[in-house]
């Protein structure tokens, strides 16, 4: 499993207008459905996992080609769409923006019971939870996750789709995640740590990002533990170096993220009490942000020597025009006959495979 890419993309106010969204909705649910009966369920989720194949899909079904608005407003017309096929074609969706995100866990819940689905999807929410807790705490590029989306089949595969926000330069940056392992085992969800990354796409690349996941940071991981193990020792040495002011007071794309000692202390001695066998663990305990681990990455580097990876890991298409009137006007003409087309077409198909299974039906018979 891993992390399939990312994009970045300009902050933009506003929102869909109904008659486009409504419009979107409906393309997505034709669009899903054919790629479903062509391709099947893990395909559509590999080709949502895919950053730029999404952003065409955005485009395709008219929104802004760069806005930060085509994450949120496709993920919600995708999400609409499988609240009416999902159950017929086995995939479903959870989360969404803002407190939509913080409802991820509910979602699931709920779509398990209602469903009937296997508990074993249940364990969807912790990697929910991992995938969150890695773009927003163990990768310190500036960008505070607001956006959170997982879709899911019932055997169990997914991709989550999630997106965060830098107020300094008003600009977003979206993550994309798949599963790529057939049993979800707690030893290979340690992956989405060791080895979460295949590319992040954007266009620009900061300096001095804190990134904990990866082969590059794995003695750092290591050392955060052990000196967790040694609170005392730990406390003390901080105090020194925050007095003798070795932390930055400021940093080029995060400001503030120094952590008083006080502070570091309660979380260190809260921490000691359950001091967790492995990072992902870690990762997932209450109460450890951004400010704790920037300081145990730092402590690690000043007393053992054992060097954090300090690089940012970061490395577009039309069919109706755009919402914003770029590069044309969305032709509304044009966009109904997409959707009736597309509806055509995915009619056929399913018409086509009804076809050919009453054939295999028939020449077994016709052999017995």
């Amino acid at each position: 499993m891993q992390r399939s890419g990312a994009v970045r993309l300009p902050m933009h106010s506003g929102k869909a207008p109904a008659w486009l969204f409504s419009r979107m909705v409906k393309l997505s649910l034709q669009i899903i459905e054919i790629i479903v009966s062509e391709f099947g369920r893990e395909e559509f989720l590999k080709r949502l996992a895919d950053p730029l194949w999404f952003q065409a899909l955005g485009s395709v079904l008219g929104f802004d080609w760069h806005s930060s608005g085509l994450t949120t407003t496709t993920t919600a017309a995708i999400k609409q769409a499988l609240d009416t096929i999902g159950k017929d074609i086995g995939i479903f969706a959870a989360g969404g923006k803002g407190k939509y995100a913080l409802e991820t866990p509910n979602h699931i819940s709920n779509a398990v019971e209602k469903l009937n689905l296997s508990s074993n999807l249940l364990n969807l929410t912790y990697i929910s939870r991992l995938v969150a807790k890695i773009d927003n705490t163990l990768i310190q590029d500036g960008y505070t996750l607001y956006h959170h989306s997982i879709f899911f089949t019932k055997d169990g595969k997914w991709t989550v789709i999630q997106q965060g926000m830098n107020t300094a330069n008003r600009y977003a940056r979206r993550y994309h995640w798949i599963s790529v392992i057939r049993n979800n085992k707690d030893k290979e969800l340690g992956r989405l740590i060791d080895n979460p990354t295949d590319t992040i796409i954007g266009v620009l690349k900061h300096p001095m990002v804190l990134n904990l996941t990866g082969k590059q940071s794995s003695n750092t991981r290591q050392i955060i533990i052990e000196l967790l193990q040694n609170p005392k020792t730990l406390i003390k040495e901080y105090s020194k170096i925050f007095d003798k002011k070795v932390f930055p007071r400021r940093e080029p794309i995060i400001p503030s993220l120094d952590i008083l000692p006080k502070n570091f202390a309660k979380i260190i001695l809260s921490t000691y009490e359950r001091v967790p066998s492995n990072f992902k663990d870690l990762a997932l305990q209450k109460g450890i942000g951004p400010k704790t681990f920037r300081a145990l990455a730092l402590m690690g580097e000043l007393i053992y020597g054992v060097k954090a990876d300090w690089e940012d890991p970061v490395k577009f298409t039309y069919a109706h025009g755009g919402k914003d009137g770029y590069p044309y006007p969305i032709n509304l003409k044009d966009y109904d006959k997409s959707i009736a087309i597309m509806e055509q077409l995915a009619f056929k198909l399913k018409d086509k495979k009804a076809r050919n299974q009453a054939v295999r039906v028939l020449n077994y018979w016709q052999q017995v």
